[in-house]
């Protein structure tokens, strides 16, 4: 299992990814679900990924492979994140359609799932959840974020906080707490953290940050969230029966 969400702002956009991939209890492993695509001054792409790992390792290479070939439409020579969605759907499918039947024999669906956003010179960032089958939705004004994997722990906070017009370093917080509640509840989801902020019309990255165990500010952070909350919950005002 894992968890990643991005977050649609209007000042930018925030993407945060888990690390920890398992095959039972006694198999864990740590691999990077997020890869970034940037040509400063021109477009920065942002996939984080879900589901089987030789599934989503398999879709991204073979999107680089089709990045280096000439003539062939790619990442770089895209002119919407639209089109860029469409691709990422394409190269899903041409991986379902090599490896699905022989998971199929073994009683294994094809899974990978992928949070896409990003910003191409020209138009505004735009954000989108594609699925397994390579059909994708947007990220819009009433729901400005997006989530894939173990989704339900970490929902409740981002519901809470997060409106299009929360900055991003606020979202980088909320989207922080969000993993720290799924952790707490989950252990199938665990770090490293990978978050990256992307602001508005940079055209460039320039947030990027991991958490691994033990980070002092993120140990900070979960320490004062629970302690907050159960301050509040203190101040409520009790039953009258």
């Amino acid at each position: 299992m894992t968890y990643c969400t991005g977050v649609m702002l209007d000042t930018g956009l925030v993407f945060a990814s888990d690390s920890r991939t398992h095959a039972g209890v006694d198999n864990i492993a740590r691999f990077c679900k997020m890869t970034v695509f940037e040509r400063v001054g021109d477009r920065v792409i942002v996939l984080l990924s879900s589901g089987n790992l030789a599934g989503t390792q398999a879709v991204i290479s073979l999107l680089k492979q089709r990045n280096a070939k000439n003539g062939e439409p790619n990442l770089w020579s895209a002119g919407s994140m639209f089109d860029v969605a469409n691709l990422v759907s394409d190269a899903v499918r041409d991986i379902d359609r090599r490896d699905g039947q022989h998971l199929a024999a073994s009683a294994i669906s094809f899974n990978a799932s992928f949070i896409l956003g990003g910003q191409i010179s020209g138009e505004p960032p735009r954000l989108f959840r594609l699925y397994a089958q390579g059909n994708f939705i947007e990220a819009s004004v009433e729901t400005p974020y997006l989530q894939t994997g173990e989704t339900k722990y970490g929902k409740p906070i981002l519901d809470r906080v997060i409106t299009r017009s929360t900055s991003l370093n606020n979202a980088a917080k909320c989207v922080l707490v969000s993993f720290d509640s799924t952790m707490c509840s989950n252990l199938s989801v665990g770090m490293p953290i990978d978050l990256l902020c992307y602001q508005r019309d940079s055209l460039e990255v320039r947030m990027r940050r991991r958490f691994d165990v033990g980070d002092a500010y993120f140990t900070e952070l979960g320490k004062q969230w629970t302690e907050g909350t159960r301050q509040v919950f203190s101040r409520l005002p009790d039953l009258d029966w």
